[in-house]
């Protein structure tokens, strides 16, 4: 990722464009954040938030045109300027003591003490520039004195105006500016660095600006630049269709003085400026379910505090964060897209120190919910798929990460699992059974009775048993994800390029993405053309809800299959909140069960929590984790091939060491009772006998030991005699490190066979730096 993808994709997020009260607002008020410490009662920090924008508040409450009321997302717009005049009402406190700020050399003149002018002065003053304000009448205000005093006060413009002194601007009144009078444009140009008209200033000043040769006064309408350097102008000389803004005018001023103060300062006038002013926010917000409410009535001129918090209440507070409504990740880590995507990219750029950000990017399912929900289609799980790979390249990923599933996988393309055989009786396969390795893993009697029923109603049926390579994909090992395409590319074509039969969905979406050229089908659309086997489940009635895997989000066709199949069996189907293309991951994908198990839990525990009904999914691993969880899971197998689902439902998944157990064992029996043949010579290790007591093997289970490392260590210690014996126990202690994971086990024998009372690993290296 360089730093234009990173711009790129940080500009996807919405979450961080302002709300569009804010946009539609000139000076950009955070309406949002005042109003939400209004709706808590909290007036005096209301009013600084108010501040921060408006320089005069008591004056802008009153008159105010509220631009940002139209751009509301409320049906009924939420009252804008009533809630600012309430904060300055209750909000403010006793005045402030301001210390004019030390102002540097460089000066400037502001012509016009209206709302532009005075802006200008004030956010001037505040970059320590010397300020001169001329104004021709006798008092600031401008136009604000004709706003009759039942709403406008003239105290309050009196006390607002006064702000000006306090800030350090020298007021010139009864001073005006023109062509032939005491004080020209051309004597300010000379005295000062710049030179701001703002609206009200005198007639013959605004001539005296340059002219372009159809006798119209030039005035940039971004900058606010004349033709003559030095000299910026608003209001009347923008020739707008409307002048009579406040809100407007103020803007004017602060656009000029941003102006000023970059021609003063030498930099560009007109970089980065798409902001300013009002503009159309890119946030997306929701308002679907958002409750209708009328404006709380102002009934004696102004709100009391009770109605103004009542009133801020009905606000929408609006933000996306769609994708972290639906997705435990996102939620988990406390923030949104934007920021994460800044922390993948630093972390990324590290060169030595501590990789905050290895935890965030391993945790994501990789599953594509943020983009479905996403306004722009920001897919968080391609940003952190891509980091995965960098991260390997660089060296930098842990081992703990995925090292465990990695080696899952090796098993399933061991000679200890690996499968690829025509039919008995056949030279050529037309089509071709790929279970999967998690199916075999799971439930190795389905694969069974599927491979049985496709032998009798499509003849000409080949079997494979092994892996897809998905895990090496989530896991951002290019190499070994490549490694397992070209084996399976190579045995399908030995085979005669049959089409493939898929009943698992990561391994339809890999072949599908990966391997185009290979044929594929869904085994739920082929079971549906072919017809249900006669023993299959159908009750008398029941209602269950279906989860859809992850990987079959854009596949509607198969999702539809499946349904069509549910309800041939005779149930009826109530759709889960998030279902068909905005399914959740059971946080199999991604390896996030394994890189961060807490969310893993809290992903199933979500999931599971969202009907009461029966589960009916198609992916083994979904069912498993669900179930293991205590939620009644079917697979839709179960439901094809079984007569008793009560207990299917609630069957627990095997453990780890089982799952290997389960697909070593079917190759055996289908070599066996299929094609009448022998596996080869088991392993030297695998004929020591364990004796694993219940505690014990949950503690394997929670530390991914797997029996057969446990019997590795053993027959190591045993054969090479480099153990240890403790004094008091008796026991043995021993360790062996048949790959990156060294692991350790505390044991005993017992006649033939060794009790085992403790097992851990590390699965982590330790690199020296070379010596120079």
């Amino acid at each position: 990722m360089d730093q234009q993808q990173l711009r790129d994709l940080e500009a996807q997020c919405g979450q961080e464009c302002a709300p569009h009260c804010t946009a539609a607002c000139p000076l950009h008020v955070d309406v949002r954040a005042m109003i939400a410490e209004i709706g808590q009662g909290n007036f005096a920090a209301g009013y600084q938030i108010l501040k921060k924008s408006l320089p005069f508040p008591g004056i802008i409450s009153r008159i105010c045109d509220q631009p940002c009321r139209p751009a509301c997302l409320k049906k009924e717009a939420i009252a804008i300027a009533a809630l600012e005049r309430a904060c300055v009402d209750y909000g403010e406190s006793a005045a402030e003591k301001i210390t004019p700020p030390v102002p540097r050399k460089q000066r400037v003149a502001i012509v016009g003490g209206g709302l532009s002018g005075l802006t200008a002065a004030y956010d001037l003053a505040r970059k320590r520039y010397g300020v001169v304000l001329f104004e021709a009448r006798g008092f600031l205000g401008g136009s604000l004195w004709s706003v009759p005093e039942s709403r406008l006060p003239r105290p309050v413009i009196e006390a607002e105006t006064a702000l000006e002194a306090k800030m350090g601007v020298e007021v010139r009144l009864n001073t005006p500016v023109s062509a032939g009078g005491r004080v020209s444009l051309a004597e300010l140009r000379r005295e000062f660095d710049a030179v701001y008209l703002a609206v009200g200033a005198d007639a013959s000043a605004r001539a005296s600006v340059a002219m372009n040769d159809a006798g119209d006064r030039v005035v940039d309408p971004v900058t606010y630049a004349t033709s003559q350097p030095g000299i910026f102008a608003g209001g009347e000389m923008l020739e707008r269709e409307s002048l009579t803004s406040p809100i407007e005018a103020m803007s004017d001023g602060r656009r000029a003085a941003v102006s000023i103060d970059r021609f003063v300062q030498r930099v560009s006038l007109i970089a980065s400026r798409a902001s300013e002013g009002a503009y159309e926010s890119c946030l997306y917000t929701n308002t679907s379910g958002a409750a209708v409410s009328p404006v709380m009535p102002v009934t004696s001129g102004c709100y009391g505090q009770a109605e103004a918090s009542r009133e801020a209440q009905r606000c929408l507070q609006c933000e996306c964060l769609e994708c972290t409504k639906v997705c435990e990740y996102l939620a988990s880590f406390g923030s949104y897209p934007r920021k994460y995507v800044r922390q993948v990219y630093n972390n990324l750029a590290i060169v030595m120190g501590t990789r905050h950000a290895n935890k965030l990017i391993n945790s994501c399912s990789l599953c594509g919910l943020c983009s479905e929900i996403c306004p722009t289609d920001l897919d968080m799980g391609a940003v952190c798929k891509e980091a995965r790979q960098t991260m390997v390249a660089q060296g930098h990923m842990p081992p703990s990460a995925h090292d465990f599933a990695l080696r899952d996988m090796a098993f399933s393309n061991s000679e200890l699992f690996t499968l690829a055989r025509h039919q008995p009786g056949t030279q050529a396969s037309a089509n071709l059974f790929f279970p999967g390795c998690q199916l075999s893993a799971s439930a190795p009697e389905q694969v069974e009775q599927v491979y049985a029923y496709l032998r009798d109603r499509l003849p000409g049926t080949g079997l494979m048993l092994r892996c897809c390579g998905a895990p090496a994909d989530w896991a951002g090992r290019s190499d070994l994800f490549q490694e397992a395409l070209a084996e399976l590319k190579a045995q399908i074509a030995a085979l005669g390029n049959p089409r493939l039969i898929l009943a698992c969905s990561s391994c339809y979406q890999i072949f599908k993405e990966n391997l185009p050229e290979v044929e594929i089908i869904s085994l739920w659309e082929l079971i549906e053309q072919l017809g249900l086997p006669e023993n299959a489940s159908r009750p008398v009635a029941g209602v269950v809800a279906i989860h859809d895997p992850c990987t079959t989000r854009h596949e509607a066709n198969l999702q539809e299959s499946v349904r069509r199949l549910v309800s041939k069996l005779g149930y009826r189907i109530q759709e889960l909140p998030l279902s068909r293309e905005k399914t959740t991951c059971c946080s199999y994908g991604g390896l996030v069960w394994l890189a961060n198990r807490e969310l893993a839990q809290a992903v199933v525990e979500r999931r599971i929590a969202e009907s009461p009904l029966d589960y009916v999914t198609y992916c083994a691993v979904c069912r498993d984790f669900f179930a293991n969880r205590g939620k009644r899971t079917l697979h839709l197998l179960d439901l094809v091939f079984s007569t008793d689902s009560e207990a299917r439902a609630r069957r627990p998944g095997p453990g780890y060491s089982q799952r290997h157990e389960n697909r070593a064992h079917l190759k055996r029996k289908l070599l066996k009772e299929v094609w009448g043949e022998t596996m080869p010579e088991q392993a030297s290790y695998e004929s020591i006998k364990l004796i694993i007591p219940a505690e014990v093997k949950k503690i394997l289970e929670d530390r991914l030991i797997l029996e057969e490392d446990i019997q590795q260590v053993i027959e190591y210690a045993e054969r090479t005699g480099k153990k240890l014996r403790q004094l008091q126990t008796g026991r043995l202690l021993a360790h062996y490190k048949p790959t990156r994971v060294t692991y350790w086990v505390e044991y005993a024998p017992q006649g033939e066979s060794f009790v085992i009372f403790n097992a851990y690993s590390h699965r982590m290296e330790l690199k020296e730096e070379a010596k120079s």
